[in-house]
């Protein structure tokens, strides 16, 4: 394909599975890749984000960083989807509570996405877009939790611009029922809508806004491992 390598994947057509599992982290996808995959492959490294393809229980899987915030994982997907042939992307993140009953090692199922960013004016659209979570994937993970007996959550994230806010708007998200704040999910699920392509965003809750709990960077990186074996049992 013309367009491949692309501006900020290495690979070339052929190189990456048609599942591919995201972090932020691109740390957290090599340590994904080595613990979880079966003779990985690197297939990327411009700008150090990590990707590697490799098989799962005999399917060929692949896992790849996307940054933080919705400009990273929007150019990252949008070059998976529309010029390597990826047909789902599962994002595997952390997310601050904004829920009393969600703490530190639960999982969310972000079912939707809202956001204060402005990407998806792009589309040019008459009203609001509401991002949502492809059903078969978020009814999978579900089915996975209850099976393995992991704590979680289904509902709407918060996908914010902003990491320090100058003015905190946490307690009017939390009005609305909004489980947690994170950076990612609503610019996936509109650039997988647009694609006509499969996503989801599975989140561990990495600090509680509310309760102060919270974790380690080496923790996130390398024992959110619940969520990891979610997003493979749906791959």
């Amino acid at each position: 394909m013309a367009n491949t390598p692309t501006p900020h994947i290495g690979a070339q057509i052929g190189e990456i599975a048609r599942t591919v599992l995201m972090a932020g982290d691109p740390l957290r996808a090599k340590f994904m890749a080595e613990s979880f995959l079966e003779d990985p492959v690197q297939f990327n490294n411009i700008r150090g984000m990590l990707g590697f393809t490799g098989t799962y229980n005999g399917k060929r899987v692949s896992v790849m960083g996307h940054g933080m915030g919705i400009p990273s994982i929007g150019i990252y997907t949008y070059e998976l989807f529309n010029f390597y042939d990826v047909e789902t992307i599962i994002r595997i993140g952390s997310a601050g509570s904004y829920n009393r009953d969600l703490h530190v090692g639960d999982l969310i199922l972000a079912m939707g996405a809202c956001t204060d960013s402005n990407y998806g004016s792009q589309f040019g659209l008459p009203g609001t877009f509401a991002p949502l979570a492809d059903f078969k994937l978020l009814r999978g993970a579900a089915e996975t939790c209850d099976k393995l007996g992991i704590r979680y959550k289904v509902g709407n994230v918060l996908s914010s611009d902003v990491f320090y806010a100058e003015t905190p708007q946490a307690d009017k998200w939390i009005k609305m029922g909004v489980l947690a704040v994170e950076m990612e999910a609503a610019a996936l699920y509109m650039n997988a809508a647009r694609a006509g392509k499969r996503a989801l965003t599975i989140c561990t809750i990495s600090d509680h806004v509310i309760l102060g709990e919270n974790t380690s960077p080496e923790e996130r990186e390398k024992t959110f491992t619940n969520m990891m074996k979610v997003a493979l049992s749906i791959a």
